[in-house]
């Protein structure tokens, strides 16, 4: 799974930063009372790898000698600071997250060095670092000296078995521990047990996840025998492991006796209609469950059949996400039973289960019972003209919706107009997705009414794109409407990857409504042509206003600054961006 990494001041952007010393002893008296009642600290071992630089020098002396004083202990703080400054990062005496810093072998050393000084540290965090991979023995090996850690995060470390078995080690000597990922690691696959062998009855580990980890069926067996011990277990995340389906009946067992869990996650996991029977008994021991993710589960499809009854057991549960699981006709009749039952239900996504499209009628209409509902996904179902009318009728029964998903539902098309009376009712709609819905251009000027008599004003996201049969005159009625959604953030209305158009007179307007959007950030205008004429409006637009605009038309195009001045400047971004700033440069 594709995983998109944060920017860090490395690439250019820097943050506000206090000083690591001061946000290290600021409030704690860290002191010499501290240093003075903790003579055990003379005691530190070293490490058994060998310094070749001054920075190795400092992480062996910070192992081998005690916290004098508050004044030595700053003096050392202070030669560390560097390091933390040039990975744009802090550090406090109870966290330190190195979460994608692009860490380096010689980094992770003096990351170590770092531990002997944060004795009452909680969090540490170093994922998305490949280089943690192979030598997180050497953190581990100091993973005593901060007995009190709750939190420990290794997603995407590229940990190799010896890594594996080190932290197995490790994990005794942090009996405290709460929180564990080792998302996407492949070689935590088929050593599971190494891992998590020191795990004993009663472990205090609420929180743990193992996302896209190549888990073999022997090593969900073992989590089945695992979870009896892990009675504080809140957060249960085995997504994207391919091969545990086939151990889903120890998982359930084990599941029984985890009556404290909020969140169960099986996405994609080779579930099958089997699985289904499988989970349904056990849901009426988690009594606290809130999220339930079983998506993109295709085998999964034709198993609710006869096993959804115990579904309804769940009283607290706030988020159903079932899209991509081939529901049958027969799965959403049964399902029609249980959900409009599920009474604290806040998100249900259902999409991309085409085969329901013309048997959810009863379902989507008795939607009206939840009306705590605050997110309904339910685009790509194939939805008919009658499902779609009893959908339109149960929404304006639900208040709360904030976000409405029909993209790819051809249906809306032409009949738009179902809907608009709901969206009078949806006064807390923040987000809006009508993509490839063969929208016309009679539905676009009737949204544009709703727009202009300011039922949409909480609207941050609207997104129209792939409606390719919507003509000029459409686009400018809704061009000249769109300023009155003043929350709006995104906009959409790129057309197919198959077309290209040239703009008509109505991108005008959108510069216009554009003006007056202080909000707005992205514009979606993917395969849409600007004419000469409207490049040069474009320009002389962006020379009267001064804000950044990130205006997206989906090919080669030229990328330009506007500075403070009013003079543009080139930029590199990735093709088919154009990038407005109107900011002031700085003081």
């Amino acid at each position: 799974m594709s995983q998109t990494r944060k920017k860090n001041s490395s690439d250019g952007e820097t943050k506000p930063r206090t000083s690591f010393v001061n946000k290290f002893l600021r409030g704690s008296e860290f002191m010499s009372s501290k240093a003075e009642n903790r003579k055990e600290s003379n005691d530190l071992e070293t490490t058994d790898f060998h310094p070749s630089n001054a920075a190795q020098e400092t992480a062996t002396l910070d192992m081998a000698q005690p916290l004098a004083s508050e004044v030595e202990l700053g003096s050392r703080l202070e030669k560390n600071e560097p390091f933390l400054r040039k990975l744009g990062t802090t550090a406090v005496d109870r966290c330190l997250d190195l979460n994608n810093c692009r860490l380096t072998a010689a980094d992770v050393r003096e990351a170590v060095a770092l531990l002997p000084l944060l004795p009452d540290l909680e969090k540490l965090d170093i994922s998305w670092n490949d280089s943690v991979g192979g030598n997180l023995h050497l953190v581990t090996q100091q993973m005593h000296l901060v007995s009190k850690l709750k939190i420990l995060r290794l997603g995407s470390c590229r940990l190799t078995m010896d890594d594996v078995r080190a932290l197995g080690e490790a994990l005794e000597v942090i009996p405290d521990l709460e929180e564990l990922n080792l998302s996407w690691n492949s070689e935590v696959g088929g050593n599971l047990p190494l891992t998590l062998q020191k795990f004993q009855e009663g472990s205090k580990i609420q929180t743990l996840e193992l996302v896209d980890c190549d888990l073999t069926s022997e090593d969900g067996a073992f989590v089945g025998q695992l979870l009896p011990m892990m009675q504080n277990l809140e957060v249960l995340d085995l997504s994207i492991n391919r091969n545990i389906g086939a151990s889903l009946n120890s998982i359930a067992q084990g599941l029984k006796s985890t009556s404290n869990l909020k969140v169960l996650k099986l996405h994609s996991c080779g579930l099958s209609q089997e699985s289904v029977r499988l989970l349904d008994a056990t849901f009426r021991y988690l009594c606290e469950l809130k999220k339930l993710d079983l998506s993109c589960n295709r085998e999964l499809g034709g198993g609710f059949e006869d096993s959804s009854a115990q579904l309804v057991t769940l009283e607290r549960l706030e988020v159903l996400d079932l899209h991509q699981c081939s529901l049958t006709a027969d799965d959403v009749a049964s399902l029609t039973q249980v959900i409009p039952l599920l009474a604290s239900l806040q998100e249900l996504d259902l999409s991309a289960n085409k085969r329901m499209g013309c048997s959810s009628e009863h379902l989507l209409s008795r939607l009206r019972f939840l009306p705590t509902l605050k997110s309904l996904l339910i685009n790509s179902c194939a939805l008919e003209t009658e499902t779609f009318t009893a959908l339109a009728e149960a929404s304006t029964y639900l208040p709360t919706l904030e976000i409405l998903d029909l993209s790819w539902n051809k249906c809306v098309g032409g009949n738009l107009k179902l809907l608009l009376e709901a969206l009078k009712f949806l006064a807390s709609l923040r987000v809006l997705r009508l993509s490839s819905c063969a929208l016309v251009t009679e539905d676009v000027a009737l949204l544009a009414s709703v727009i202009h008599t300011g039922h949409l004003a909480k609207l941050q996201t609207l997104d129209l794109s792939y409606n390719d049969s919507i003509c000029d005159a459409g686009w400018a009625v809704f061009c000249q409407n769109v300023w009155f959604l003043k929350e709006l953030t995104e906009l959409d209305i790129s057309l197919r990857p198959s077309a290209s158009r040239d703009c008509g007179q109505w991108f005008r307007h959108l510069l216009c409504a554009v003006a007056k959007l202080s909000e707005i950030t992205e514009i979606g205008m993917k395969r849409w042509i600007l004419p000469t004429s409207q490049e040069e409006e474009l320009e002389h637009f962006h020379q009267d206003h001064r804000r950044s605009i990130h205006f997206d038309l989906g090919h080669s195009k030229k990328t330009a600054t506007c500075e403070a001045e009013g003079e543009l400047s080139p930029e590199t971004n990735h093709a088919g961006a154009l990038i407005l700033d109107f900011s002031p440069l700085a003081l």
